[in-house]
């Protein structure tokens, strides 16, 4: 049986060469509108991979994305803003492209074609069974990423996949297999749009979730961002503000003090606690 990708399929739209800057805007768009919905139907798969996350996470487990070209980049992506947003150590969420760091800035020639390359990084992480392998691959083929979740499952490893056509190679790899059907692309092929579109959207979902459940959110507020800009300490302060009932200055000493909104908070509730048990 022939694996037909929709990936690769025509597109929905034609002649784009001749079309007015104005039509090819809202055509881009007329897709566009198609990847949230295609999302929406995987949701009961993502809150399966979710629950496995942080399960593992709880007991110290990493997570891992692995893929190729754009999908690559955006797990490398996606990894990058857990430690600035939710204050989790560097190391907890690691994204892995093929190439290596220069291809998240150029494309590296054959680098995907490597079957062998993906596992091995996951080795030089010392990868183990507390672990979760998120492969992201749009087409479902990709070597690199494929032999690194069928590596990791014979190792006791939890796996996912996340692609863009049913029934897809990647997903025979995966314990859990996200399979979002967005349809072919505006330019015929070029996964980067909606498949890029909906894979980004999918990790958000998975990470934010994740982290909120590991207890790295209150309310609805980034308790345990890194203070790295005046923007993120201005933010934090009137967190602080806000929790504390403070004037802005205090609230901003004490979160400088403290480095966080949550130790700022904590210490403070603690110390009121203390003093009005003397």
């Amino acid at each position: 049986m022939t694996f037909i990708k929709i990936t690769e399929q025509p597109s929905l739209h034609d002649h784009l060469e001749q079309q007015s800057v104005r039509e090819l805007l809202e055509g881009i768009n007329e897709e566009d509108q198609k990847v949230a919905l295609a999302v929406r139907k995987c949701i009961p798969q993502i809150e399966r991979l979710v629950t496995a996350i942080v399960e593992r996470m709880q007991r110290g487990g990493r997570l891992f994305y692995i893929g190729a070209g754009t999908s690559g980049r955006l797990g490398v992506l996606d990894a990058s803003e857990i430690p600035p947003t939710f204050g989790m150590p560097p190391g907890r969420v690691i994204g892995l492209i093929a190439g290596g760091d220069r291809a998240l800035r150029n494309a590296v020639e054959n680098a995907e074609d490597n079957p062998m390359r993906g596992w091995e990084e996951l080795q030089e992480h010392r990868i183990g069974p507390d672990d979760t392998v998120i492969g992201i691959a749009a087409s479902g083929t990709t070597p690199y990423v494929i032999h690194a979740l069928r590596a990791a499952r014979t190792h006791g490893i939890l796996t996912a996949s996340i692609c863009s056509n049913p029934d897809a190679p990647i997903s025979r790899e995966a314990d859990i297999a996200i399979e979002m059907i967005v349809g072919p692309e505006f330019v015929t092929g070029s996964s980067r749009m909606k498949s890029g579109t909906g894979q980004k959207m999918i990790l958000n979902m998975i990470s934010t979730a994740t982290m909120i459940k590991l207890g790295r959110v209150k309310g609805n507020r980034m308790v345990n961002m890194q203070l790295s800009n005046q923007k993120l300490v201005d933010r934090g302060t009137r967190m602080v503000m806000d929790e504390l009932h403070l004037p802005y200055e205090q609230a901003r000493e004490l979160l400088l003090r403290h480095g966080s909104v949550r130790k700022a908070v904590d210490a403070t509730l603690q110390a009121q606690d203390d003093s009005s048990k003397h």
